[in-house]
């Protein structure tokens, strides 16, 4: 059957058309679908029970139910594994912050752009997630949360370029007017660096941050952390980002996992500073998270200040990411693993 929460609210109003109903029985059904995130249309009451069965038989809501949840003692921050209709499993974080609650969702069952500081890609990719899945991660947060999601990052396991329709799917409903109605400008979309879907992305008129998962300021040192770097060099990735930000006036974000004698040290932050130098651009700089399955090891915080300091110098605006979930698998990949090898 159809999911009927992958549907756009002209969409829906069509298929709603078809069943000899009134338009604005599509407006209430889309508000419950996305404002209030039902999860079934029994939860529907101010539907008809005779509509309610009829959708019933039509259509189908994506399921994403909670398995389980760690809290962190440290910071509230939360981690999900949660479970789809066809027993795939998936992570998404649950992050606290002044300004409100962020969700770090996932894209993709696994992953299969092979970064080897992640533990996403330890066993490949499963498959793609549909729009209708990512957007559950969500309402499904805020349905044990009931609160609110204010803010959101495509940063958890699977490359959103590499699913790009559905993505851009999720990102029109997610701020869709009638329905959740997020800001876009609360929204980043991180990519280890596909040009082509970058350039198509700038096309969108999606006015969110692009957050580019750098890790390296040359492309040998890149090729060690990323496979992707071995297809795309760097020249062609920054052309592409330089392209978005023309395109959109949208800063563009780069990440930089700070990885313990690999790329940490001053002569790899000059060489990030003139790379970066001349461009809109910010560096969040991320203390690598130890995963069992990899071997690398996080340098001490006063050498990563010391790497932060020589950008800054330097004129690169930069950040130390504030690191949440440390004690409850909170790198990327982490949960899901540790209930692969249970299993």
């Amino acid at each position: 059957m159809k999911d009927i929460r992958e549907l756009y609210l002209e969409e829906l109003k069509q298929e709603i058309a078809a069943l000899g109903e009134k338009a604005f029985r599509a407006e209430q059904i889309f508000s419950w679908l996305h404002e209030k995130g039902a999860a079934s249309f029994d939860e529907m009451t101010n539907l008809s029970l005779a509509l309610r069965e009829k959708l019933a038989g039509q259509f189908e809501i994506g399921s994403v139910r909670v398995r389980t949840v760690q809290e962190s003692a440290l910071d509230g921050t939360r981690k999900y594994l949660l479970e789809l209709s066809d027993g795939n499993l998936i992570e998404s974080v649950l992050m606290r912050y002044h300004y409100g609650c962020s969700v770090c969702v996932s894209t993709q069952v696994g992953c299969r752009m092979g970064c080897a500081f992640c533990a996403s890609t330890v066993e490949g990719m499963v498959r793609n997630l549909s729009a209708s899945e990512i957007l559950g991660e969500i309402y499904e947060i805020e349905r044990d949360l009931g609160e609110k999601v204010t803010h959101c990052v495509l940063m958890g396991s699977g490359e959103p370029m590499d699913n790009y329709d559905e993505v851009v799917r999720f990102l029109r409903l997610l701020g869709a007017q009638k329905g959740h109605h997020m800001s876009m400008r609360n929204i980043t979309v991180s990519t280890c660096g596909l040009p082509d879907g970058i350039r198509r992305f700038s096309q969108e008129n999606l006015p969110v941050t692009l957050a580019l998962s750098l890790h390296a300021a040359d492309d040998e040192t890149r090729k060690k952390l990323m496979p992707v770097a071995k297809r795309y060099p760097l020249s062609e990735v920054l052309r592409a980002c330089d392209a978005y930000f023309e395109r959109t006036g949208r800063r563009v974000s780069y990440e930089y996992a700070v990885v313990g004698g690999v790329n940490d040290n001053e002569a790899e932050a000059l060489k990030l500073a003139a790379l970066l130098k001349g461009k809109n651009a910010h560096v969040n700089l991320i203390p690598v998270n130890p995963v069992t399955e990899r071997h690398f090891t996080r340098p001490d915080r006063t050498e990563i200040e010391a790497f932060q300091k020589i950008l800054v110098k330097h004129g690169i605006n930069a950040t130390i990411r504030r690191e949440l979930g440390s004690d409850i698998d909170g790198a990327c990949g982490q949960l899901r693993r540790k209930y692969i090898r249970e299993e």
